[in-house]
C-alpha cells in the first residue's frame, strides 16, 4: 500500500475517533499534566544536589522542602497517568467494538457475490484478529505517542532554560534518530500487510479442514493437507520474520544514536561545569533531561512500527466495511400473494463475458409445482438465487404477481418464500431455538406438531435434553439427514405463500422421505413451489418439469409428457432406473 493509501486509512481512523473528541481532549490534558509533573522532578533533583555543597556544608531545610515537593509531584503524576490510561482504554475498546459491530452488520447485508469470492475464514480473521491488532496499535498510540511528543517538547524547554548551548547539541542531532526510524518503518508496512493477508488465508484453510474432516480422512488427504498448510505456514513465517526483523531494528538503531548524544552531552557538560558555566546540580538535571528526551524517540519508533501493523489491519477491515451491499429500492408491496411467477427474457452470468443463463422465459401459474432438473452446473440453483435476489439479473425481468422483484422490498420478498436447501445450517443453540427461527412466536405444542409431521420428533426426544439440547454439546452431534429434517421442520412452523425445495431430501433415506412426503404435500398444497432435485422419483407428481441445460430450458412438461418425448429427461430417468 502506498503513502497515499496509508494517509487515507489514517484519515479514516481519525474520523472513527471524532465522536470521542471530548475524551481525547481530556486524555491530552492528562498527558500534558503527566509530562509537566514528570519533567519538573529533574529540576528539583538538580536543586537538591546543589544543596550539598561539600562535607559538613548541607542545607537540610532547603533539601527537605525539595524532597517534599518531589513526593507530591510523584503522587500527582501517578493520579493523572491513571486517569489518562483509563480514558485511553475506554476510547480504544469502544472503537474496536463499533468496528466489529459495523463489520458484522455489513456482512449481513453484503452482496453474496462478494462473500462467495472470498474464503470465509478471511472474514473471520478480519473481524477477530485484525480488529485485535488494530486495537493494540491504537492503544499504544494513545498511551505512548501523545506523551512521547509532549515529553520531547517539554524536555527541550527545560534543557534550554538550563543551558541553551548543550541543548543545541541535542536538538541538532535529533533528526538523525528520526530519519533512521522513518527509513526502517516504511519497509515494515508492506510486510505487516502481507502478514495480515496470509493470516486470513491460513485461518480459512484451517476452517475448511475442520468442516471437511470426514472427507479429508476418508480420502487419506491428511499428509497432503499438512504439506499445503506447511507451505502456507512457511509464507506466513517469512512475512512475519521480515516484519518483525525490520520492526525490531528500529529501537536498537535509535538507541545507538541517542546514546551517542547522551555521551556528547556528558562530556560537554563536564567541561562547562569545570569552567563554571553550569552547576553540578544543573548538569545532573540536564543529563536526566537528555535521557528523558531520548526515551520518547525509542517509544515513538515502537509506536510507529505497531501503528504500521495496525493500519495494515485497518485497511482490510475498512475494505470489508466499505463493501457493496444488496440494493433494496423496493417500494411496492405484494399484498395478498397469489404466487404467479414469470421470467421474461432473463440473462445472467456469475462471471462477465461467460454467460450462464441467456434469454430465459418461464411462466409459473399460481399454486403450481415446478420441478427443475438437469446436469450439474446447468443453472438449476442459479434460477433459485435469482428468484430470491441473492444475485441480481443482468437483463430481463422476474415478476411475482405482475410486480418486478426489484420493486419489492427485500425483506418482504424473502419472507414470501420458505426455503429448504441441500446445505443444512443450524446455529449454536438449542433445537427449539433453531426451529423457532422461522416463527419466534411458535408455541411448544406447535413445535412438537411440526416435528412429528417431519418424523424428527422421535430422534429429538432421544437427545440428552430433548428439544432443549444444545447442538454443539458433546454427544449431541446430528447426522446430515437429521439436520435436514430439522431444517424442514423449521420451515413447516411458518409456511409462506411460496416454497423452494433445493435438494431438500438429498440426505434423507428413501423410507423416511416417503414418510414425510405427506407432510410435504400438505405444505405445498395451494402454494407455488420450486423443487430442485437429482432424485427424479421425488418429482414425478410435479405439475411442470423443466430440464435445464447450459442455462436454458431445453424441455418442459409433465413427467408423462417428457417420457413420451424420449428426450433428455427420459434418458436421465431411465439411467436412474437402471
Amino acid at each position: 500500500m502506498n503513502k497515499s493509501s496509508q494517509r487515507t486509512i489514517l484519515n479514516r481512523v481519525l474520523i472513527e475517533l471524532k465522536s470521542y473528541a471530548a475524551l481525547v481532549s481530556l486524555s491530552l490534558l492528562c498527558a500534558c499534566a503527566t509530562v509537566y509533573l514528570t519533567l519538573r522532578i529533574p529540576i528539583l533533583t538538580g536543586r537538591a544536589v546543589d544543596c550539598i555543597i561539600g562535607p559538613g556544608h548541607i542545607d537540610y531545610n532547603l533539601l527537605e522542602s525539595y524532597l517534599k515537593e518531589m513526593s507530591v509531584l510523584i503522587a500527582l503524576t501517578f493520579f493523572t497517568q491513571f486517569i489518562m490510561n483509563r480514558i485511553n482504554n475506554n476510547i480504544t475498546y469502544n472503537v474496536a467494538k463499533n468496528l466489529r459491530d459495523r463489520a458484522f452488520s455489513k456482512m449481513q447485508n453484503m452482496k453474496l457475490a462478494t462473500i462467495d469470492s472470498h474464503p470465509h475464514g478471511d472474514f473471520v480473521s478480519r473481524i477477530v484478529s485484525d480488529v485485535d491488532t488494530f486495537t493494540d496499535g491504537l492503544l499504544l498510540g494513545f498511551t505512548q505517542f501523545f506523551t512521547g511528543v509532549l515529553t520531547v517538547l517539554g524536555t527541550i524547554y527545560f534543557m534550554v532554560r538550563i543551558s541553551w548551548v548543550i541543548a543545541l547539541i541535542v536538538i541538532v542531532a535529533t533528526p538523525a534518530s528520526l530519519l533512521l526510524a522513518k527509513f526502517i518503518s516504511e519497509r515494515t508496512y508492506k510486510y505487516f500487510g502481507d502478514q495480515a493477508r496470509l493470516r486470513g488465508t491460513e485461518t480459512s484453510y484451517i476452517e475448511e479442514m475442520i468442516v471437511g474432516k470426514d472427507i479429508v480422512r476418508s480420502m487419506n488427504y491428511e499428509s497432503l493437507a499438512e504439506n499445503e498448510f506447511d507451505a502456507m505456514n512457511n509464507s506466513l513465517r517469512d512475512a512475519s520474520l521480515k516484519a518483525t526483523f525490520y520492526s525490531s531494528i528500529v529501537n536498537p538503531s535509535t538507541r545507538l544514536v541517542n546514546n551517542i548524544i547522551y555521551a556528547a552531552v556528558g562530556v560537554v557538560g563536564a567541561l562547562m561545569s569545570i569552567g563554571g558555566g553550569i552547576t553540578v546540580g544543573g548538569l545532573t538535571s540536564f543529563l536526566s533531561y537528555s535521557s528523558t528526551y531520548a526515551k520518547p524517540f525509542n517509544e515513538i519508533s515502537d509506536v510507529i512500527t505497531e501503528f504500521q501493523n495496525a493500519l495494515a489491519c485497518a485497511a482490510r477491515l475498512f475494505e470489508m466495511i466499505d463493501a457493496e451491499v444488496e440494493v433494496d429500492n423496493g417500494k411496492k408491496t405484494l399484498g395478498e400473494i397469489k404466487g404467479k411467477i414469470e421470467f421474461k427474457d432473463v440473462s445472467f452470468s456469475y462471471v462477465k463475458n461467460k454467460t450462464l443463463i441467456e434469454h430465459l422465459n418461464l411462466t409459473v401459474e399460481s399454486g403450481q409445482r415446478i420441478a427443475i432438473v438437469g446436469p450439474t452446473g446447468a443453472g438449476k440453483s442459479t434460477i433459485i438465487n435469482l428468484l430470491m435476489r441473492f444475485y441480481d439479473i443482468d437483463a430481463g425481468q422476474i415478476l411475482i404477481d405482475g410486480i418486478d422483484i426489484r420493486d419489492i422490498p427485500l425483506e418482504e420478498l424473502r419472507q414470501s418464500f420458505g426455503m429448504v436447501l441441500q446445505e443444512t445450517w443450524l446455529k449454536n443453540a438449542s433445537i427449539k431455538d433453531n426451529l423457532k427461527m422461522a416463527n419466534f412466536d411458535a408455541t411448544n405444542a406447535e413445535i412438537v406438531e411440526a416435528a412429528k409431521a417431519t418424523h424428527a420428533d422421535s430422534f429429538i426426544r432421544k437427545m440428552p435434553y430433548s428439544y432443549e439440547s444444545i447442538l454443539s454439546w458433546e454427544g449431541t452431534a446430528l447426522s446430515q439427514g437429521q439436520m435436514q429434517l430439522l431444517c424442514i421442520t423449521r420451515v413447516m412452523l411458518n409456511i409462506p405463500p411460496m416454497l423452494i425445495l433445493d435438494e431438500a431430501t438429498s440426505s434423507i433415506d428413501t423410507r423416511t422421505e416417503q414418510e414425510i412426503q405427506a407432510a410435504f404435500n400438505k405444505m405445498m398444497k395451494g402454494r407455488t413451489t420450486f423443487i430442485v432435485a437429482h432424485r427424479l422419483s421425488t418429482i414425478r407428481e410435479a405439475d411442470v418439469i423443466l430440464f435445464v441445460k447450459d442455462g436454458s430450458i431445453v424441455e418442459q412438461g409433465s413427467h408423462r409428457e417428457l417420457l413420451q418425448k424420449d428426450g433428455f429427461y427420459a434418458k436421465l430417468y431411465q439411467s436412474q432406473l437402471d
